[in-house]
């Protein structure tokens, strides 16, 4: 019997695609379940900034509430002082009663005031702590769809190199959502940096060629 070479091309041929899309597939499969745990995670995330940014804004209110009842209780007790200057007598001694006891008030108002400050100074590092990990997400989604699409068109095109450039994105991406799921200390900026640099080099080297 003889052997076909064109037939055997063929066949590797096939095979090759075979393992190519099978690559792809499973590839895109375990991307996408990795996308949908990072989703659960960013909306709780968000529905944790969105209260602190609410509870930031009730904090801050209180702050100014207070400060403005202290500046209101100061003000009425250096009155008190001034028409105590011009009394004597029991009228003095009432003027003067009133007066401390406003200034204890606006003590005490302003005690409160930096107890509300320091709570919306907390909540806004909150936020801001979550923000990060909400960029982290963002910018792994966008690293991942980019990722899907590669493959995608790997799949369509069966070029091959373009399943390893896939990798590229694929890794930042996965990088980004592991920071954010377990809160590494990772700012996005720094990936993007780095992909910016990545980018570069390869168009120039494109380029040179």
């Amino acid at each position: 019997m003889d052997i076909n070479p064109t037939e055997i091309e063929e066949q590797a041929a096939d095979a090759a695609k075979s393992r190519l899309n099978a690559m792809v597939a499973v590839t895109i499969a375990l991307l996408a379940s990795f996308m949908g745990v990072c989703k659960v995670k960013d909306d709780n995330i968000v529905q944790a900034m969105q209260k602190d940014q609410a509870d930031k804004i009730d904090a801050w209110g209180y702050y100014q509430a207070k400060n403005t009842q202290s500046k209101v209780l100061i003000g009425t007790a250096e009155q008190l002082q001034i028409q105590s200057m011009s009394l004597t007598g029991p009228a003095k001694a009432k003027a003067d009663a009133l007066a401390a006891g406003h200034l204890a008030k606006a003590k005490e108002e302003d005690a409160k005031k930096e107890e509300f400050g320091k709570k919306a100074q907390g909540y806004e590092d909150d936020y801001n702590r979550l923000n990060t990990h909400d960029d982290q997400f963002d910018l792994s989604d966008a690293l991942l769809a980019l990722t899907i699409t590669l493959l995608a068109i790997t799949s369509l095109t069966q070029k091959k190199w373009l399943f390893w450039l896939s990798v590229v994105p694929m890794f930042f991406g996965v990088l980004m959502g592991l920071a954010g799921l377990f809160g590494w200390k990772m700012h996005p900026d720094a990936i993007m940096n780095l992909l910016s640099c990545v980018g570069m080099t390869g168009w120039q080297q494109h380029i040179s060629t």
